[in-house]
């Protein structure tokens, strides 16, 4: 059974849970996304929660390859905006924050009572992530990502795309587990310095992921893996998002990151009722 720990609560993962994304950013690749008003950030909280989100995963800095590297200063103020307000309104909430900056972590689990981080750089781009998560105590999904959002297009060049990525994780989990961490939840970063080819080729290894014993998070909502090959746009990349998150339900995925609880939520439902009448 996996589970991480969720301020001195289990919150179980055998059976997968949804990660609602909230963006308070204006440039975030999606639009639909996009909320940076109090009433917008309530309305949107308020959704993920009722449709069936267990954790909220809110991001100050927009990850596309064409928006603007933010400061940690800058994160901190969006951050000091949206936090009160949602902690105001829904109080216990699992809140998340995406961030690769360990000063910002530590303000948002210190002041405002965040319970996990989500680091895209996998500790790269600020070299103090990994002790600021050990002291902070806290669960870390570490991503797979080179460079960064606006280098990582031209970083795609591997020995062997799997054997490199797992590579990568056990370095990492290796240097998390020296340290005291033991909450570590792995993100195979889909669409994070891989080719469309690329990230067909990671999702269809996805099992192998299982000999981490970890809980796996999968994020494809909505993104250019979907687009490159369907010829749309993020905003019509609903159903294909819908048809790779069941697929990384089949093969392993605990928990998915999406725009859309909603149909989330239902594609967990109907796997696990699938796996009710499994041989």
């Amino acid at each position: 059974m996996k589970t991480i720990n969720i301020k001195g609560e289990l919150l179980d993962l055998s059976t997968p849970v949804v990660m609602g994304i909230l963006n308070i950013t204006p440039d975030s690749f999606y639009s639909g996304s996009r909320k940076e008003s109090e009433t917008e950030i309530i309305t949107r909280t308020q959704e993920i929660l009722e449709q069936g989100g267990a954790i909220v995963d809110i991001g100050a800095q927009s990850t596309s390859p064409v928006s603007k590297f933010m400061t940690a200063e800058e994160e901190i103020e969006r951050l000091s905006f949206a936090l009160p307000i949602i902690n105001r309104e829904f109080p216990g909430i699992i809140l998340s924050v995406d961030t690769f900056y360990g000063e910002v972590a530590r303000f948002c689990v210190e002041e405002h009572g965040v319970a996990i981080v989500n680091d895209i750089s996998g500790g790269e781009i600020d070299k103090t992530m990994f002790d600021t998560v050990a002291k902070l105590n806290v669960p870390y999904i570490l991503m797979h990502m080179r460079g960064t959002p606006q280098t990582m297009k031209d970083l795609t060049d591997y020995d062997n795309l799997i054997q490199d990525i797992f590579y990568y994780f056990s370095q990492k989990v290796a240097q998390l587990h020296l340290l005291g961490v033991n909450d570590i939840i792995i993100d195979p970063g889909f669409g994070f310095s891989k080719t469309m080819d690329q990230n067909y080729e990671l999702m269809s290894a996805l099992q192998g992921f299982s000999i981490f014993d970890l809980p796996l998070l999968v994020g494809i909502s909505r993104k250019r893996m979907i687009s490159n090959l369907l010829g749309t746009t993020p905003a019509e990349n609903l159903n294909g998002t819908t048809v790779l998150n069941t697929f990384a339900l089949l093969n392993g995925a605990n928990i998915l990151r999406v725009h859309d609880v909603k149909e989330a939520v239902e594609a967990v439902k109907i796997v696990q009722k699938l796996g009710e009448y499994s041989l």
